[in-house]
């Protein structure tokens, strides 16, 4: 069973780490060496939960890799825009943009389509990556 302390730590590390991606790994390495260690499975369980409510949200980057998941505490300005993700250095950029504002509106009027910002993600290189700074992590 997951208890609260497992639930609070859980939910301190998402939030101090809410501009990155986590790894159910990650998440599992953190509550160890914070003492409420917990299985996988049980910390899968625990996210669903949350994406479910809305305070985190789960990202699939490919075919091969797990999940990786984002808090954002019902930040309802969080799904009003596009995310960039950066295939190297996995470095998540908000992305309001008014030229991408306008494709949604026309997808809406010309192709009666309603994209979901929340989940729609771009995928490429940011632009210290396409420099090769493998330092600015």
């Amino acid at each position: 069973m997951y208890n609260t302390r497992q639930k609070e730590n859980l939910l301190k590390f998402l939030r101090e780490n809410s501009s990155e991606h986590i790894t159910v790994q990650k998440i599992c390495n953190f509550m160890s060496n914070a003492g409420t260690p917990v299985g996988t499975a049980t910390v899968y369980r625990q996210l669903d939960k949350l994406v479910e409510q809305g305070t985190v949200r789960k990202y699939l980057l490919d075919g091969r890799s797990g999940a990786c998941y984002q808090y954002t505490g019902n930040d309802s300005e969080c799904c009003e825009h596009y995310h960039l993700k950066c295939i190297i250095c996995g470095k998540l950029i908000h992305l309001d943009c008014e030229f991408l504002n306008n494709i949604n509106s026309h997808i809406l009027e010309h192709h009666g389509f309603v994209v979901d910002n929340s989940k729609t993600v771009f995928y490429g290189q940011c632009s210290e990556c396409l420099k090769g700074d493998k330092n600015h992590k």
